[in-house]
């Protein structure tokens, strides 16, 4: 017994002894190999329970113990509310935000969130078809060099001929950095619009590669010719501030709708993930306020 005594005292001494230096180390003017700054601080409005943050960096989901999950902007802006059943406990998302995962400890359910950010986007002086005044509208951005914005012209058309009272197509430029030809397409279509023929020209730098003619600045000029358009007023259009601010202003509204590449289309603002006539007519059906199965 007195032995066990000694054993557990001389334990206690050494951890004494180590627990000593421990906190001597700790107390020494070591440089630190850590730096922090608090970037930002947020005021809630309710107690958050877990948090989320997208890859991009654009948004924050926050749970709350009132039962909602906040979404802000990378600002602090609070741009929206969903409502998760009591019990929701953590909470993650997809790499953009746009799928949102919730675990329920109490029903020990998972569950999977679709998510549509609504954009607010620009379409004054944008050129469209359709009926101006149309309760839809269908917003598409495109790049004439991209293989893929060719493949959604006909079937904008489809759309367009099954819902011609209620539907209103706008289309917006961006010409992505890797296509070498598609800013002088997208001011080039603009100036054949400035004499009425944005569509004939629209369709006609689609209709390239299916003639197997590459995108360059002759080609821009074959079509302008064959369109019959004044070249002279063509090419003094394509070069002006007036179209550059036009192709400026597409770019600069898809940045603040979050569009990074194309096409990328919207129907009323909500964006469009899959691109068949079927998912265009049940957006379409949504936003009329029509049920989705007939």
């Amino acid at each position: 017994m007195r032995y066990k005594q000694t054993v557990t005292g001389c334990a206690l001494l050494l951890t004494s002894l180590f627990t000593g230096q421990a906190l001597a180390a700790a107390n020494t003017t070591t440089p630190s190999k850590i730096d922090w700054n608090v970037e930002k601080t947020w005021n809630l409005p309710a107690k958050p329970l877990d948090i989320v943050y997208s890859l991009d960096g654009k948004r924050v989901f926050i749970l709350t113990d009132q039962h909602t999950v906040l979404v802000y902007d990378n600002l602090g802006v609070l741009t929206g509310s969903i409502p998760v059943d009591k019990g929701v406990s953590a909470i993650d998302i997809a790499p953009r935000g746009e799928r949102l995962f919730l675990i329920n400890q109490e029903t020990k359910a998972f569950s999977d969130l679709t998510i549509d950010f609504i954009a607010d986007i620009n379409t004054v002086d944008s050129p469209f078809l359709g009926v101006a005044k149309a309760p839809v509208t269908i917003v598409l951005f495109t790049d004439f060099e991209c293989p893929y914005c060719s493949k959604v012209a006909p079937l904008l058309e489809q759309v367009l001929a099954k819902n011609p009272d209620t539907v209103k197509i706008v289309l917006k430029n961006l010409p992505l950095g890797m296509h070498q030809f598609a800013d002088p397409a997208a001011r080039a279509a603009l100036a054949a619009g400035e004499q009425g023929k944005f569509w004939e020209f629209h369709n006609a730098l689609f209709a390239l590669p299916a003639l197997n003619i590459a995108l360059n600045e002759k080609a821009i000029d074959d079509i302008a010719v064959k369109l019959g358009l004044k070249m002279d007023q063509f090419k003094s259009d394509m070069a002006s501030p007036k179209i550059r601010q036009k192709v400026d202003q597409d770019i600069m509204d898809a940045q603040k709708a979050g569009v990074t590449g194309t096409p990328t289309i919207f129907v009323n603002g909500h964006p469009l993930r899959e691109r068949t006539l079927e998912d265009f007519q049940k957006k379409i059906d949504a936003a009329l306020g029509k049920s989705e199965k007939k």
